[in-house]
């Protein structure tokens, strides 16, 4: 894990049910597929739970978000209905009846207030809710403890694998849980939170510390994960706090709010690097990091500018060892900086010192961006900020996946 927090225990498979009180499940309602794969999922706490959501700022935003977003500005939520397949979006007003239905069905279906009911979609843009499914898919989800890994394989567009997470620390005194799943493989460059991420939590949290904790979180997380530059029209990061750990909800600026915030912050770390290493047609994880920036936000931008260059991307799939592409993305990230004192290293080796070429061997740089998780930092000597950020190779087989999306 690139965030090592101390006393934080990784729960084997763990993933959106491993803290208490969820419930998860999912069918297969047609809306992707004519075949038995499900595409419809939930996931619902057993009582209401203070909430908080972060959304796309594209400006083309799909009608999912728009209901969502109306829905848990009152700071509770107690579950959300997902579907695959179809996003929902440049919909117009249908869409928006459809999203509203969706939810509303689903709400009664569960026998919860409406209103706590929150929905998202993923799929192809601009094509009609096929409501006949998802009402008759809704019918049938039946939600328990042990189905989040179902809710997971449900929410999958392109991604190649299933990408959950789950901890468990110690916060006054008493074992606390947060868990979440993720999806996204391609049109990935998150801008507030990411594709379709689902967290929840056993901790009893105020609304201002679950607020601060998961912007704060998404910022060092999904905000510096890259596939391809591209964000959606249907971002989402939702979380849920339940309460059930029986802790006293945690306040602000005290030492259990810090507690939390690096637990979330690990879990939303860990979701964020699955998703940069499924990206489409990726071969290799890569991790940027930055430091002896003059800020953290410096360091940030930095970082993504580097990650998100389809020059380095196209570079560390040729394995072709050009530190002169990675200066220039630095260069680009429009923080101000001395070119002169700038260190590069892949791997292990380093490959520029003060802004020019350091004396390597080319051969040890291309082993080393062949590997299974390429790594590069950068050092500026101009403060004491840092970042990472996540991203992968550019392969030819992003292109095909791409260029054959909706055939």
């Amino acid at each position: 894990m690139s965030a090592v927090i101390q006393d934080i225990e990784v729960i084997p498979g763990g993933g959106v049910t491993s803290a208490r009180g969820f419930r998860a499940g999912a069918t297969a309602a047609g809306i992707r597929y004519e075949t038995s794969r499900t595409d419809l999922a939930v996931v619902i706490a057993d009582q209401p739970c203070v909430a908080h959501a972060l959304f796309t700022q594209c400006q083309v935003v799909a009608a999912p978000v728009l209901v969502s977003r109306a829905r848990i500005a009152g700071g509770r939520a107690q579950a959300i209905v997902i579907n695959s397949g179809n996003a929902n979006a440049c919909t117009g007003s249908q869409g928006m009846r459809d999203a509203e239905e969706m939810a509303d069905l689903a709400a009664q279906h569960l026998g919860i207030d409406p209103g706590l009911m929150l929905v998202e979609s993923t799929g192809v843009i601009g094509l009609p809710m096929p409501m006949d499914r998802v009402r008759a898919g809704i019918a049938r989800l039946a939600p328990t403890e042990d189905g989040g890994h179902e809710a997971e394989l449900a929410i999958m567009t392109t991604d190649t694998v299933p990408k959950e997470y789950a901890v468990a620390l110690e916060i006054a005194g008493r074992r606390v849980t947060i868990g979440g799943m993720i999806k996204g493989s391609g049109m990935i460059h998150p801008n507030m939170a990411t594709m379709l991420a689902v967290l929840t939590t056993d901790a009893a949290v105020e609304p201002s510390v679950l607020r601060e904790a998961l912007t704060s979180a998404v910022d060092r997380s999904f905000n510096q994960v890259t596939v391809d530059q591209d964000p959606s029209t249907n971002d989402m990061v939702l979380v849920l706090a339940s309460g059930t750990s029986g802790i006293s909800p945690i306040q602000p600026d005290t030492v259990e709010a810090r507690r939390f915030t690096e637990g979330l912050e690990t879990v939303c770390v860990e979701l964020g690097r699955m998703m940069a290493r499924d990206g489409e047609g990726a071969t290799r994880l890569v991790e940027v990091l930055v430091e002896g920036a003059a800020n953290e936000q410096d360091a940030r931008l930095m970082a993504r500018s580097v990650v998100s260059s389809n020059l380095v991307k196209a570079a560390i799939y040729g394995r072709d060892p050009n530190w002169g592409r990675i200066i220039a993305a630095v260069g680009n990230a429009g923080v101000e900086i001395d070119p002169d004192a700038i260190d590069i290293f892949i791997g292990d080796t380093q490959v520029a010192a003060n802004g020019a070429f350091a004396l390597h061997d080319p051969t040890a740089v291309s082993e080393a961006m062949g590997a299974d998780e390429v790594k590069i930092r950068v050092v500026l000597h101009a403060g004491q900020g840092q970042a990472t950020a996540w991203g992968c190779d550019l392969t030819e087989n992003y292109v095909k996946i791409n260029a054959e999306y909706t055939t």
